[in-house]
C-alpha cells in the first residue's frame, strides 16, 4: 500500500511544526478571565509584587491598590489599569508588568484518535499543532485527518468547521500552514480514527486498504488491482458486529452489479472481502 502508518506520519509532521510563540511574549494578547493565576511584578518593589488568582467576579487582590478589575483584558491593559493605583509617596512612578502563570479561564477540547483526549486550557498564540501535542499527539489508529469545530464565532471564510489531512512524512507549506491555525476558547478538534478492510482471493494484490469515505466493494476491488483471470464473479463479505458479535456473511453477485442489477454495497470497518475463484 502506498500511504504510511497514520500514526507515524502524524507525529512526524507534528515534529516538523515551526515552533510555537515565546513562552516569555505568549500571554501578551491573552484575555483574563476567572481561575488564570497572574503574576504582577512591581520594578523595584517586591513587596507590592503578588502572584494573584482572577476570582469568578473577575476581579484580583493587590496589596495598596485593593480589589482591581481584570476580566477580559489584556496583560498590558492589566498593568496600565495598576499603575495609577500604586502611585504614592514612596511610588510616584510605578513600573508595573503582567504575565499569565497559569492559564485556567478558557478552554479547548481534543478529542478523538488522540492519545490524551479531552479538556486543554486556551494559551496565548495557541495553535492546532500545540493543542493536539497537548493531546499527546495522534494515536496510532489515527487517519490524519482532522477537523476543527468554531461555534462562538466564525472562521476566516465565515463558516463554523475546517478540515484537514496530514498524510506525508515530509509535510508540504499548506499542511504546516494548516497545523499553524490559531485556536480561541471553545474550539473543539477531533482527529479522525483510520479504518481498513481486507481484501483476498482472487484479485491482483489482495491485502489490507484504507476504507475511504463511502467506499464501495467495487471501488475496493478496482484498488486491489481488479479480479484475475482465474477469479468469478462470486464476492464473499465477512461483516464483524459490534464488540466482536457475531460475524455476518453477505455474498455479492459483481456480474450484477456490473450490470446495474443489484447495488454495489457499502464498505463498513473490518469487512474481510473475498473473491472466489471459478470452478473448471
Amino acid at each position: 500500500m502506498s500511504i504510511l502508518p497514520a500514526g507515524a506520519v502524524a507525529l512526524a509532521i507534528l515534529a516538523q511544526a515551526p515552533a510555537g510563540a515565546d513562552p516569555a511574549l505568549a500571554s501578551r494578547d491573552y484575555l483574563m478571565g476567572p481561575g488564570d493565576v497572574l503574576e504582577v511584578a512591581v520594578a523595584g518593589r517586591p513587596d507590592l509584587s503578588r502572584l494573584p488568582t482572577v476570582q469568578t467576579t473577575g476581579d484580583i487582590w493587590l496589596p495598596r491598590a485593593g480589589e482591581v478589575a481584570v476580566a477580559g483584558l489584556s496583560c498590558a491593559e492589566v498593568a496600565r489599569r495598576i499603575e495609577p493605583l500604586l502611585v504614592a509617596e514612596d511610588l510616584p512612578a510605578p513600573r508595573v508588568s503582567v504575565s499569565v502563570k497559569e492559564y485556567q479561564s478558557q478552554f479547548v477540547w481534543v478529542r478523538g484518535a488522540v492519545t490524551r483526549p479531552g479538556r486543554k486550557p486556551l494559551r496565548s498564540g495557541m495553535r492546532l499543532v500545540d493543542a493536539l501535542l497537548d493531546a499527546g499527539g495522534f494515536a496510532v489508529n489515527a487517519s490524519g485527518e482532522v477537523a476543527v469545530e468554531r461555534s462562538q464565532t466564525a472562521f476566516p471564510d465565515g463558516g463554523h468547521a475546517l478540515s484537514f489531512r496530514f498524510r506525508g512524512r515530509e509535510p508540504g507549506q499548506e499542511e504546516l500552514e494548516n497545523l499553524a491555525l490559531p485556536l480561541r476558547g471553545g474550539d473543539v478538534i477531533t482527529a479522525s480514527t483510520q479504518y481498513w478492510v481486507a481484501i483476498g482471493g482472487s484479485v491482483t494484490r489482495p491485502g489490507t486498504y484504507e476504507l475511504e469515505p463511502g467506499m464501495t466493494l467495487g471501488r475496493l476491488i478496482e484498488k486491489s488491482g481488479g479480479v484475475t483471470r482465474s477469479g468469478s464473479d462470486v464476492v464473499t463479505v465477512r461483516r464483524r458486529g459490534a464488540a466482536g458479535g457475531d460475524v455476518q456473511t453477505l455474498e455479492v453477485d459483481l456480474k450484477a452489479v456490473r450490470a446495474g442489477e443489484a447495488p454495489d454495497p457499502a464498505l463498513q470497518p473490518n469487512d474481510d472481502v473475498a473473491v472466489r475463484a471459478r470452478r473448471f
